[in-house]
């Protein structure tokens, strides 16, 4: 719960709900500060007409009151400008158990220890539209967190995994930190079925670069695997995840335009091939206007068809997951965003 996050959170409702009051419901994983310190810092709790309910677990160090007891302390003397008096929203503590369970609006909320020091909790949220499971921090090793994890992340249409780490350093310079890596969250995903795996918790230390380069590996054993970031947006539905990333991420891309056939699965389950235009390629992905609208997730075989003559050149051919779709650009026509999920390959010329 970062400051720089919740502050983007903080811009959403305020264009979703303008002035109006907000009702939410926290879920704090556990008390270590890379998860409070943007607590202080959030606009909506110094507003009267807002309403918050948090949630999470007593420690054994604090005792009862735990919650209430981390968010106060936080704000005192010397770390902080203004005391808690100052929070003018209504503020509601709860502490729960691992392995409870509770409704909010239709929502069935399910926890379960991970490990990790101090204690985490990892929340399993069964949603209307489908089910996310947040589960980081935590260190693989442990049989009875293990298990919790796997019986909390079974069939989940998401799981959120810590992917701090690269195998390696799980194995030796990092063991015992209460940190994974991308190789455990792909085994944890494929064990138990989930549909999409984002790699989350990032080591400060890591480069894009290197965050790029487990996401590459992972895709490689995991295909519907992403890697979180600041301003991505996943949103679930009854059709899948659409998944929305800023530029930064997809590469910079080249405004370029190539005639393409696409081939692929629409919403209704029909297969289509039909003559396409591709617009803003990039080594990872590519921007697309189809007639056809492409089912969320699933793949798509792009051929790129070579300049000039397609008889004397050779075609690009790659296999693409949808990531995005709405209404594009030109009149009845959609825009679809795409990851390449592999290298490119070269078709011989056509007769």
């Amino acid at each position: 719960m970062l400051g720089n996050q919740l502050q983007q959170l903080n811009n959403r409702w305020t264009k979703w709900r303008g002035d109006g009051g907000i009702e939410a419901h926290i879920l704090v994983t556990h008390y270590h500060w890379d998860h409070i310190q943007g607590i202080p810092f959030f606009h909506p709790f110094f507003e009267a007409h807002n309403r918050f309910h948090f949630y999470s677990f007593q420690s054994k160090y604090l005792g009862r009151n735990s919650l209430r007891q981390v968010f106060e302390a936080q704000m005192s003397r010397p770390y902080f400008p203004v005391d808690v008096s100052m929070m003018a929203a209504a503020r509601f503590f709860r502490e729960v158990e691992a392995g409870e369970k509770w409704e909010v609006e239709g929502t069935q909320i399910t926890t379960a220890w991970l490990n990790h020091p101090q204690g985490c909790l990892g929340y399993r949220l069964d949603t209307p539209v489908g089910s996310i499971v947040y589960a980081t921090d935590n260190e693989p090793g442990d049989a009875q967190c293990d298990n919790n994890l796997r019986l909390l992340a079974q069939g989940a249409d998401v799981l959120v995994y810590d992917a701090q780490y690269s195998p390696e350093q799980l194995a030796s310079t990092r063991k015992g930190w209460g940190h994974s890596c991308w190789l455990e969250g792909v085994k944890i995903a494929r064990e138990c079925k989930v549909r999409n795996l984002i790699l989350f918790h990032h080591d400060p230390d890591s480069t894009s670069r290197a965050v790029d380069g487990f996401l590459s590996a992972a895709r490689q054993e995991f295909p519907a695997t992403w890697a979180a970031m600041e301003g991505m947006s996943v949103t679930l539905s009854g059709r899948g995840i659409d998944v929305s990333l800023p530029e930064s991420r997809l590469g910079q891309r080249r405004r370029l335009r190539f005639a393409a056939t696409v081939t692929g699965q629409a919403e209704d389950g029909t297969t289509f091939e039909e003559k396409a235009t591709l617009r803003d390629i990039s080594l990872q992905g590519a921007y697309l206007c189809l007639n056809n609208r492409p089912r969320l997730q699933s793949e798509l075989r792009v051929v790129i068809e070579a300049a000039g003559d397609p008889n004397r050149g050779s075609l690009l051919s790659l296999r693409a997951t949808v990531i995005h779709c709405e209404p594009g650009r030109e009149k009845d026509q959609n825009g679809v965003g795409v990851f390449f999920i592999e290298d490119v390959e070269s078709e011989p010329p056509r007769d």
